[in-house]
């Protein structure tokens, strides 16, 4: 990977945020020869071995238990990792004094060489990102997956592979400080409420999500869901007629027909099925779609891209059918952390459902449930810091018992439902106030279900 960017050495940058993305940015920035200091909210006390590792080696400074101008003001340079709010008033105080503030796509904006596909939108992003990633890869091509969905950009600098294509998952809170960063394809996917308690409003939302097409359209290929009305409110004027669309309309570039997908091509076009596979629902279809026109550039054998669309398998925690006991599914949907994912997901579930949601608020509206909760759920068990809000929006409509752990939720929405039911775990909100990220809160669900399935065999057993 060719390298030139503004880190220089022995200028100082402050690293602000010590999770995943920034401890492969302390990494990349120590190894460019700069001084590093790293700000961290948690306890000192709170960091595991391998973070402390990481300090050892590569940090000058550290701050624990809070990000304070004073501290931050020594270096030239801020990196904000993605969970960092620039408004926090030490970065903004500093800020006002000239220091630059970026985020980690800003650090690797002039080092990307190589096709770079980015993909944002509220849900689905990480399924597409993954089958982007899939479709390349069975052409034989080198490929990097990452960015938002697990292995963070910082690592993308660290690695010396020489890669043909960088697929990168980005959320607004990246492209709020993307500096120069430009991708040669931007795939919007939808765009409804979420992170509400970060970015202030809808419209700041979507703002940041357009960011990912600030090249214009002589240097990113935009693909978008042409269907979604907040996607193309936000759209800027002079994408309204480059933009290359899929949705369920015959004249998009991707259409979708039943279990059946268009593309448009010189030759007038090719037909993808999806019967049979994990795809094969109402988002797969769009995800799918989207995916196919992403890498359309790249002129991947549709006999080929037929296998991977029937073979890929979406990834846990995402509509994931945990097991079926006694007539009634489990499902575990963790990763639906807003109202437009839980609409989604209730919607593939079908038929009746007892919803488990809750977890710590993001200033989602939940009364954009309402109609879906009206139509589909039987009973609502609650969990988490925004039981007391969920039961406000929705507690007329159906009725609503709490949970003080993952474990209980289960219990009792067992207890609620009845053979042909399905029990959903489909949050609309963040989990952090339970449980260390979504994955965590995913598995516990996972492990309660399987509890309850062994203590079935065991009373089958012992009758």
């Amino acid at each position: 990977m060719t390298e030139k960017n503004t880190i220089t050495p022995g200028m100082t940058a402050a690293v602000v945020g010590f999770g995943l993305a920034g401890r492969a940015m302390v990494r990349y920035l120590s190894g460019r020869g700069a001084r590093v200091l790293v700000s961290d909210a948690r306890q000192e006390s709170a960091l595991a071995e391998s973070e402390r590792a990481v300090l050892s080696s590569c940090v000058a400074e550290l701050e624990c238990g809070r990000h304070s101008a004073d501290f931050l003001s020594r270096a030239d340079l801020l990196v904000l990792s993605p969970g960092v709010n620039p408004a926090h008033p030490a970065i903004a105080a500093v800020q006002r004094t000239g220091v630059e503030v970026i985020g980690e796509l800003a650090i690797a904006a002039p080092l990307l060489r190589r096709p770079v596909i980015a993909i944002t939108g509220t849900n689905g992003k990480t399924t597409v990102t993954e089958l982007i990633g899939a479709l390349l890869a069975a052409t034989g091509r080198s490929v990097f997956v990452g960015g938002n969905l697990g292995t963070p950009i910082g690592s993308l600098l660290l690695d010396e592979t020489d890669y043909d294509v960088v697929v990168l998952e980005v959320s607004s809170f990246q492209l709020e400080l993307s500096g120069a960063f430009v991708p040669q394809v931007g795939v919007l996917l939808n765009i409804t409420p979420d992170h509400l308690d970060r970015h202030g409003s809808l419209a700041r939302y979507a703002a940041a999500k357009m960011r990912l097409l600030q090249g214009g359209p002589k240097r990113t290929e935009a693909v978008i869901n042409g269907e979604d009305p907040q996607l193309i409110t936000a759209l800027p004027p002079q994408w309204h007629g480059s933009a290359v669309r899929f949705g369920t309309h015959p004249d998009a570039a991707a259409s979708v027909d039943g279990e059946r997908l268009w593309i448009a091509d010189a030759g007038g076009g090719t037909v993808y099925d999806l019967s049979g596979a994990a795809l094969n629902t109402v988002s797969g279809r769009l995800n799918s779609a989207a995916a196919l026109l992403a890498v359309k550039r790249f002129e991947i054998d549709p006999t080929l891209a037929q296998q991977v669309l029937v073979s890929f398998q979406v990834g846990a925690h995402r509509m994931q059918v945990v097991d079926d006991i006694d007539g009634i599914r489990f499902i575990n949907d963790s990763k639906a952390t807003n109202t437009g994912a839980v609409s989604s997901g209730l919607s593939q579930a079908g038929g009746r459902v007892v919803l488990i949601a809750g977890g710590k608020d993001k200033g989602d509206d939940y009364r954009l449930l309402r109609e879906t909760v009206r139509e589909r759920v039987t009973n609502l068990v609650l969990i988490g810091e925004a039981a007391p809000q969920l039961a406000a929006a929705l507690g007329d409509l159906v009725p609503v018992h709490y949970a003080a752990s993952m474990d209980d939720a289960v219990s009792r929405a067992a207890e609620l439902a009845s053979p042909g039911d399905t029990v959903l775990l489909s949050p609309a909100c963040a989990s952090f106030d339970m449980f260390d990220n979504y994955q965590q809160r995913g598995d516990c669900f996972v492990a309660a279900v399987r509890r309850r399935r062994q203590a079935d065999q065991r009373q089958a057993v012992a009758s």
